[in-house]
């Protein structure tokens, strides 16, 4: 099982496929070629966590051995951006684990995980350098919500509450530099809440890569309850980490390199133009990198805290 040194060595790698591109492999390493056979990308398999591909191309049997030997897992994706393949390199068959999983059904590492991501928020807002009354009012708010989780245990129905007005609160002042409508997740309702969606698919196939090396059962979580096809697990542990993309979008526009007319109507959603993907994943893809150890330690230490039943307290918390 990989571990901590390793994994720094770890690439993730994003391809932009062209019509006719094909994926393929020589000499254990990673080969894109166009379709007359030249190479534009070639990487080593040693060093791959995770491939991402966008847009249309073949694949090989050969390429996805490679994928189960080196241990590395592959995500497909639509030109805009939508996952429609995930193609596991991870451990299978951890059948104890999954035995853990299905025994537990307490939700004080739900709390745990619900008060991670409050203090994150939290710090995400205080990082603003001019904050307005709004947001210092928010950060007072949300430090109520992280008391009211450290003096007592809730029921579910209570705790996504708590989760819900916590966010709400933080959404209002988060992307106070740009006019919004709050958040809406997967509706693309403006460029803003396109561009988080996203954020958080690179960020969430990134955190079901890590849960899949230790073989836990992706559907099964604890926040969010089981329901058909969805990765509930990989829905739980995103959740503290969020901020990291959300002040990286706040960051690009500052910066002007996030913009509504980088974006098309379609269907009566806003889609990222086909050119710009490349563009909008680099930059989305900078904390990540930046936080990749912590991120891989974060999950780690939840195996091994879960592993040996330890109490909520004792799991791992991520600090932005």
């Amino acid at each position: 099982m990989i571990d901590n040194k390793d994994f720094e060595f770890k690439q993730i790698l994003f391809l932009f496929a062209a019509e006719g591109d094909k994926l393929s492999f020589r000499n254990d390493n990673i080969l894109i070629m166009d379709r007359q056979g030249k190479i534009k990308h070639q990487s080593t398999c040693y060093r791959l966590f995770l491939l991402c591909v966008v847009g249309h191309i073949t694949i090989t049997s050969g390429l996805i051995q490679r994928a189960k030997k080196f241990g590395f897992s592959i995500c497909l994706f639509t030109t805009t951006m939508r996952l429609y393949t995930f193609i596991d390199g991870g451990m299978e068959g951890n059948t104890l684990l999954h035995k853990y999983q299905y025994e537990y059904e307490g939700l004080a590492i739900g709390q745990a995980i619900v008060k991670n991501k409050i203090y994150n928020q939290r710090a995400a807002l205080n990082s603003i350098r001019n904050k307005t009354v709004e947001c210092k009012n928010a950060i007072a708010r949300l430090d109520e919500h992280i008391s009211k989780l450290d003096s007592q245990e809730f029921k579910l129905k209570q705790l996504l509450g708590i989760e819900g007005s916590a966010a709400r609160t933080y959404f209002k002042c988060i992307f106070d530099n740009e006019e919004w409508r709050g958040r809406q997740p997967r509706v693309k309702a403006d460029y803003l809440n396109s561009t988080l969606d996203i954020g958080y698919t690179i960020l969430f196939n990134f955190i079901e890569a890590l849960l899949r090396i230790y073989g836990f059962d992706i559907y099964k979580g604890i926040l969010h309850r089981a329901f058909y096809m969805r990765k509930s697990l990989v829905c739980d542990l995103v959740e503290p980490i969020r901020p990291v993309i959300d002040l990286q979008i706040r960051k690009s526009i500052n910066l002007y390199q996030f913009k509504e007319e980088d974006f098309q109507m379609y269907n009566r959603r806003y889609e990222l133009k086909w050119k710009k993907s490349p563009e909008y994943t680099s930059v989305l893809l900078k904390p990540l990198l930046e936080y990749k150890n912590d991120i891989f330690l974060y999950i780690r230490d939840y195996y091994r805290a879960f592993m040996k039943h330890k109490n909520a307290d004792e799991f791992p918390v991520f600090k932005i």
